[in-house]
């Protein structure tokens, strides 16, 4: 046989075996899923505990979720490794630190093209991409994304960008808790339980502080309280908690050397109301120039039509610059943070101006091709700007006798509170860093006065302003969500029994018709709403004998109501409903004044039971719409 046509039988015959073996693998992996439909069948088909299955499944969640903060941490600590020590061992310190806005921008290069390469281009995957996925999707999270962004955060934050921790961690651990459930052929109720579970032990074992990653998860990601999900995101929370405890050690993000406390009632009166006001201010600030530059970058890039691999080279250049000048104070060393005692001994204005400057190279990081979270440096800037206020109050009310450390750890809760929108997790997670309970008082009044302050002057947060900006509106969480998205008209009795103003109340209490509604409007003769009788008002008006005697009129009686049009949401129902306790609103025709039917309590019930059972994605108003 000729060499050549050997040759050519022995390539069909390779052939042939690569695709055996491809077939063979194929109907290998088919079984296998196949087998693993039947046991998951099997599985929910069971009648196990609803409370059994989610606990078994967040003591799960939480030991994956550990791990996954254990190597994220690992991850940032070896691009720091690689990007400063190696190359600090062969260069001067001065001559190398003159390189850092170098080592900065080729750091923010590698993120981008991480996101662009395994993330696909993606440019969410954050808390609020979470939260949207909570809310509109069931709770399903794409790992591909999620995993691209964690590592994309490791090498910005190890590269020297200003960026949290506990965006990437949230973003991992959600998608762990979304695999599962999926894996699972959860329901979608379940999913979004597990997705808060891992959101919570994220928290927990990034700042070791389980009570506050499980209030994160319910007051940010969930949005609710309810008791089918409270059990398993505590459980999910304090596991992770052990686990990265046992790997890590025992100790918070911010180190705190020792206990401290307040001065006197005069603090408590001036000193901390005054902190509030600051952070509020300031975190309005961090909130504009955050979403300003992102808005300038998207601008300068398509107005200059640069290559994108530009825009991360500038930022981070600026931000190593800026970096450099401060000396290496705005950002910390691998994953490990600044010690509290430094904010305690600088000049005021020098704190004033590390806080500023964090809210600058933070941006700048976050909105040029780095990755990662707000949460950590928000706990900078409070830290910052709460000890340049105590430093000041020190120099200008020397009796106060304030202490600039305790200062900046109120502030680190306040600028949570101001800045993310999440004020029961600023006070829990300082409470749970410090162990000191003489820090509840101040802390807990600082963060109010910080949040109302805040939201007076900007009313996003760094989460919903960036939801707001993507046609979203889900900053109020999960079930006032639903309500938002559904509206009067869904839900409105269009024919209710009405009573005419000129009837008698004496003949009213003969003519109703046997009835469930407990609400009646009044209507002139041009079906107009005049107001509104209740049930309980009739029967305490037959002792009056006016009534007896036929001349109280309806009209009299009636009481003035708000109203709904058909186009208001239930959420806005239902806030009305609540300022008025009222059980039923009357819905009018804004035009004419015109009753169009009745909303009640029951009725906004039954719809949003509906939605929820059927998982159907709710309206959302047009956004596009809305001024900045």
């Amino acid at each position: 046989m000729p060499r050549s046509a050997r040759r050519f039988q022995h390539r069909l015959r390779t052939a042939l075996d690569e695709t055996l073996q491809r077939v063979e693998r194929a109907r290998w992996i088919v079984g296998v899923a196949a087998r693993w439909e039947r046991f998951t069948v099997w599985f929910n088909g069971r009648e196990f505990s609803e409370n059994a299955v989610l606990l078994t499944f967040a003591v799960a969640t939480g030991v994956l979720s550990a791990l996954g903060v254990v190597g994220f941490y690992e991850g940032i600590d070896f691009a720091y490794t690689a990007f400063y020590r190696w190359p600090g061992l062969y260069l001067p310190r001065m001559t190398f630190l003159a390189y850092r806005p170098v080592i900065t921008a080729a750091g923010f290069v590698l993120a981008w093209w991480i996101m662009y390469r395994f993330g696909r281009g993606h440019d969410g995957m954050n808390v609020p991409d979470v939260q949207r996925a909570v809310v509109r999707n069931g709770g399903d999270i794409p790992s591909r994304p999620a995993v691209a962004r964690t590592l994309a955060s490791a090498v910005t934050i190890g590269c020297g960008g200003s960026a949290g921790s506990e965006g990437p961690v949230v973003v991992f651990g959600a998608a762990i808790g979304s695999w599962l459930g999926r894996t699972f052929r959860f329901a979608p109720q379940r999913v979004v339980v597990l997705v808060g579970c891992a959101t919570a032990a994220a928290i927990s074992a990034a700042f070791n502080a389980p009570l506050a990653g499980a209030f994160f998860a319910l007051e940010e990601v969930l949005g609710t309280l309810s008791g089918a999900s409270f059990a398993p995101v505590v459980v999910s929370s304090v596991v992770a908690a052990v686990v990265s405890r046992s790997v890590l050690g025992n100790h918070p993000a911010f180190p705190v050397p020792h206990q401290y406390g307040y001065a006197g009632i005069g603090e408590i009166l001036i000193g901390f109301p005054l902190l509030g006001l600051v952070t509020g201010v300031v975190s309005a600030l961090f909130v504009r120039v955050y979403f300003a530059t992102g808005s300038a970058a998207a601008g300068a890039m398509r107005r200059w039509r640069f290559p994108d691999w530009t825009l991360p080279c500038i930022g981070g250049a600026l931000v190593g610059i800026l970096v450099f000048l401060s000396k290496g104070m705005l950002v910390g060393y691998g994953h490990l943070a600044l010690h509290l005692d430094i904010f305690g001994r600088m000049a005021w204005y020098a704190l004033l101006a590390l806080g500023i400057g964090k809210i600058i190279v933070t941006a700048l990081t976050l909105n040029t091709g780095g990755s990662g979270g707000v949460f950590t440096p928000s706990l900078y800037i409070g830290v910052a700007i709460g000890g340049g206020v105590g430093v000041l109050l020190n120099h200008l009310a020397p009796s106060l006798a304030a202490h600039p450390e305790v200062y900046g750890l109120v502030g680190m809760g306040a600028m949570i509170a101001g800045a993310t929108g999440a004020p029961i997790t600023g006070i829990l997670l300082v409470f749970e860093m410090t162990d000191d309970y003489a820090l509840v008082m101040p802390l807990m009044l600082t963060v109010v006065i910080c949040h109302a302050v805040a939201r007076r002057l900007e009313p996003d947060s760094l989460y919903s302003g960036w939801l707001r900006r993507r046609g979203e509106s889900i900053e109020h969480g999960t079930d006032r969500d639903v309500l938002a998205g559904l509206y009067v008209r869904d839900a409105y009795e269009a024919s209710p029994q009405t009573i005419a103003e000129e009837t008698p109340v004496a003949a009213l209490l003969q003519q109703l018709e046997p009835t469930e509604q407990s609400y009646f409007p009044v209507v002139d003769n041009g079906h107009r709403l005049v107001g509104i009788v209740t049930i309980a008002e009739l029967g305490r008006l037959t002792q009056n004998p006016g009534v007896r005697e036929g001349l109280v009129l309806a009209a009299d009686v009636a009481r003035p109501s708000d109203s709904v049009a058909l186009h208001d949401s239930l959420l806005e129902a239902i806030r009305k409903m609540g300022v008025r306790g009222a059980g039923a609103l009357p819905v009018v025709d804004r035009r004419t004044g015109r009753l169009l039917g009745l909303l009640n309590r029951s009725h906004v019930l039954e719809v949003y039971e509906r939605s929820v059972r059927h998982a159907a994605p709710p309206k959302t108003i047009d956004e596009s719409q809305v001024s900045d």
